[in-house]
């Protein structure tokens, strides 16, 4: 029996139709496919990165050159799992210098300098350089530019002032080798001074030696007034002056110096031992109990505790050669002496 084909015809519009949908079957299916391929491209990429290897690169970076294993990035090194040779070492760091604690969404580049007291402006304003390729009527004009920026700086006569207070006080604490922070409090200390307007009539290098000599005091490092005043270019009474308008006027957070403060400068000085260190501590806590060091110079009788001690260790140590450390007479030496001895 045969079948009977079917009589229905079919038309220029259904065929067209049919072709389409067959082709956005087809699309549908290529689009799946893509994807699959994706989302496991990302998951293999996704597990070489749990891994330590870096998800993009060529092949030839993550293989070993010796024995051609598989690497992964430990710290700054990038070492083979298998025979354990070092591929990299001392990787680039292409991130932000600084980190920003503030505000944590922030991505800091990287910048200059950071933000300082011993300048006028905090550190903030920029130079116009030199270049020796630069010739003729650019060179000139670039110089007269320059002289321009630096005028533009330096607006009135209290930012003059600043300025030069400030490159004093920083020449005074290269000198005599102190630190940064004591450079930082006496620039600070300065603006203190000329806010309360004590700098008229009154020397601007008197105020710079005073505010570095306050500044080592309230950070307990030992220096005398002859020792600012020898290498500022004012005199101990410009100094003078300075320092009675800062106490007078600020109220300056210091008391009086104790002998104890210069026992380890000048024990180094003199090339003492640390037992004769030691014993000229105990020495100077006793003057002090009981009233020996009252109204005396507290260099001096660092000096005479130093020297005591070394008598009674038997360490070579001269009552001239601790004087000399100390910048004063052997006699002042030599009266301490007597009194901590009872001679």
């Amino acid at each position: 029996m045969s079948q009977a084909r079917s009589t229905r015809v079919r038309s220029h519009r259904t065929e067209t139709a049919d072709r389409a949908a067959e082709t956005t079957a087809d699309g549908e299916a290529t689009a799946d496919r893509e994807a699959t391929a994706d989302s496991e491209t990302t998951a293999a990429a996704g597990e070489r990165e749990a891994e330590g290897t870096p998800a993009t690169g060529p092949t030839a970076v993550d293989e070993c050159p010796e024995c051609g294993g598989r690497t992964r990035v430990d710290s700054a090194e990038r070492v083979c799992t298998e025979c354990g040779l070092v591929v990299e070492a001392d990787r680039i760091d292409h991130g932000p210098e600084w980190r920003s604690f503030d505000d944590d969404d922030a991505n800091p580049k990287r910048t200059g300098a950071p933000l300082t007291r011993s300048r006028h402006d905090r550190g903030l304003s920029t130079e116009i350089g030199r270049s020796t390729r630069v010739k003729g009527r650019k060179r000139r004009r670039l110089a007269r530019m320059r002289t321009q920026h630096n005028r533009a700086q330096i607006s009135t006569k209290r930012d003059r002032n600043k300025v030069y207070a400030y490159t004093e006080i920083r020449r005074l604490t290269g000198v005599l080798e102190l630190p940064d922070s004591v450079r930082d409090a006496a620039c600070a200390l300065f603006d203190s001074a000329q806010d309360e307007s004590l700098l008229r009539g009154r020397s601007l290098e008197g105020f710079s030696a005073a505010c570095v000599y306050v500044a080592c005091r309230t950070a307990d490092v030992a220096r005398t007034v002859g020792e600012v005043c020898a290498e500022a270019k004012a005199t101990e009474d410009e100094h003078q002056a300075a320092f009675d308008a800062m106490n007078r006027e600020l109220g300056l957070p210091i008391g009086p110096t104790g002998p104890a403060e210069y026992l380890p400068r000048f024990a180094s000085d003199l090339g003492c031992a640390a037992d004769v260190e030691r014993r000229a501590g105990e020495l100077a806590e006793r003057a002090v109990e009981e009233g020996i060091a009252n109204g005396r110079n507290p260099v001096g009788v660092a000096a005479a505790c130093l020297y005591t001690a070394a008598r009674e260790l038997g360490a070579d140590c001269t009552q001239r050669e601790a004087a000399d450390v100390a910048d004063v007479t052997p006699v002042t030496v030599r009266r301490t002496y007597v009194d901590l001895t009872g001679e």
